[in-house]
């Protein structure tokens, strides 16, 4: 996706800088992606060690968030911006899409029309998709992932099962786009069986224990990046107001693939994940103001609070 969202009128990053940030780069993408997978075998490693004992459990959360967070990876190559390589990107997405079962046709697919109809509720996908539970801790619930993953599920096995798209939230489907996210959806379900079939072969539970367990448990240490990024922000079609960053630390940029940069990933979709925390300061520099900006704890906390008391979120103020 290389179409630009800066809104007409204001001031944009000069084209020929644009340019040379939007270069891939496999290198890039390599180190990123190795880097992330060695943490991940680092934190399985140590949960598979102390399994059974409580110095299971902080690696328990460590890996089933560094699991979780693969969806950065996920992101950037739906985009096809990980790597210079067009078939890295796109293995690379399935690899991911397939271990968070999320789908990777059908997530990228909703992905574009949610860059293209950013905070519009009747158009961005990715809002459309998240409406279907509003009821009684509805926030809290899709924080903790509970929604998200029975939302997952539900999508993959409709699909499945059925053949067909959902009418009330995936209008932007074509015939043969709904043949794609059909089919894949097919290829995830037979996998999946596989797998259950190999652990009861096998009698092992270490696709649980080292996989689904620890994925499952700690979706709430990724959903808090989903949230943030639009949140409470307004029905407007401008990323500078519409699109959230997020001040953290280096260790969850670089868990992120820089993501956290996300009011410049909006605006320049085409700009790689490496060079997102040059382009937030090309465009800081030339808008003169900074985006709206949170850190995880803050909009959390302020999301939580406002659930449990039936208030609404003031967190896009």
């Amino acid at each position: 996706m290389d179409e630009v969202f800066a809104v007409e009128g204001q001031a944009k990053v000069n084209p020929e800088v644009l340019r040379s940030m939007m270069k891939k780069s496999d290198k890039a993408g390599i180190i990123q992606l190795v880097s992330h997978l060695l943490v991940l075998a680092a934190t399985g490693l140590g949960l598979w060690l102390t399994r059974g004992s409580w110095w299971g459990v902080p690696f328990f959360v460590l890996h089933g968030m560094v699991i979780n967070w693969l969806y950065a990876a996920q992101h950037e190559t739906s985009h096809g911006t990980a790597f210079r390589t067009g078939w890295i990107n796109q293995w690379v997405g399935r690899f991911t899409g397939f271990v968070l079962l999320f789908p990777r046709e059908y997530d990228r697919l909703q992905h574009f029309c949610h860059h293209r109809h950013t905070q519009d509720p009747e158009k961005d996908a990715e809002l459309v998709y998240s409406s279907f539970y509003n009821g009684p801790f509805a926030d809290v619930l899709a924080l903790a992932g509970i929604t998200y993953w029975i939302g997952l599920a539900t999508s993959v096995i409709r699909h499945a099962v059925t053949g067909k798209r959902i009418p009330a939230s995936e209008y932007y489907l074509s015939e043969d786009q709904e043949r794609h996210v059909v089919t894949e959806a097919r290829w995830h379900l037979a996998l999946y069986a596989l797998v259950v079939v190999i652990s009861v072969m096998f009698q092992t539970w270490i696709f649980v224990i080292l996989w689904w367990a620890p994925m499952l448990a700690t979706a709430w240490t990724h959903q808090i990046q989903n949230y943030i990024e639009h949140g409470d922000m307004p029905f407007v079609n401008d990323t500078w107001r519409n699109t959230r960053t997020t001040d953290t630390n280096p260790a969850m940029r670089w868990l992120a693939w820089q993501m956290t940069h996300h009011t410049a990933h909006h605006t320049y979709p085409g700009v790689p994940f490496h060079r997102l925390p040059d382009l937030h300061k090309a465009i800081v520099e030339v808008r003169g103001e900074e985006p709206t900006t949170r850190t995880y704890f803050s909009y959390a906390a302020e999301v939580i609070r406002g659930s449990f008391t039936n208030k609404p979120s003031e967190a896009a103020a």
